[in-house]
């Protein structure tokens, strides 16, 4: 069995209507889809982690037809997990039909990029996963990233980290800043990224905390 990992990009920006909804928020922010499943009866099951406010949410999903049922669960200063019960929707239905009908394993969590896509990896041999693009649905982009054979123990560890962590974590890594003597300051990484050293301290600081709680459980 192989592995590919892809970047998967919906034309708006969204794999389902719900998902489209969440995105639309401006106090809110997604990062990653930590379940994803399809029911026998069309319906489907997403698991979100988000970043933001909770109660932002309440009204503009209690008034949409694009969920069945929801909850919040996990708030912790400002991020939460957010479960969805959705009809069919598109293009996330067409999307699951096909991993189904290739007898394909999505490894989860699919994180969100800035522009709206998600990453992942597609789990199932070559073949398969050639015939599974070659039916890909109206709308959806797909970018192979990286491919090789798959072990149920492989885990990128750098996808705990939110988008724009990853990008401040591996510019401080590129510039030296963990290189002994330190060959750069806050303020060069900010330079590199035209952001301001303050929010450099602030991503490397969540950034550190998390990929050393995470290698220490």
């Amino acid at each position: 069995m192989r592995y590919f990992d892809f970047t998967i990009s919906p034309e708006d920006g969204a794999i389902h209507p719900a998902d489209k909804l969440i995105a639309d928020q401006p106090d809110v922010t997604r990062d990653a889809l930590m379940h994803v499943n399809s029911l026998g009866d069309g319906t489907g099951v997403l698991l979100y982690r988000i970043y933001g406010d909770p109660e932002s949410l309440t009204d503009v999903i209690d008034e949409s037809n694009a969920v069945l049922a929801w909850d919040v669960l996990d708030v912790q200063d400002d991020v939460f997990h957010l479960y969805l019960h959705v009809p069919p929707g598109q293009p996330a239905g067409g999307l699951m039909a096909l991993a189904q009908k290739y007898a394909l394993i999505i490894d989860t969590p699919l994180k969100y990029t800035d522009q709206g896509g998600l990453r992942t990896t597609i789990v199932g041999t070559h073949e398969m996963l050639r015939k599974a693009l070659e039916e890909t649905p109206d709308g959806v982009r797909f970018a192979v990233e990286q491919a090789g054979q798959y072990s149920p123990d492989r885990e990128d560890i750098l996808s705990i980290l939110t988008e724009r962590q990853h990008e401040v974590f591996e510019t401080a890594i590129s510039e030296g800043y963990y290189e002994i003597p330190r060959e750069a300051t806050h303020e060069d990484i900010a330079n590199a990224l035209g952001c301001a050293p303050s929010t450099v301290d602030e991503h490397l600081r969540k950034a550190e905390s998390r990929v050393l709680s995470a290698l220490m459980r």
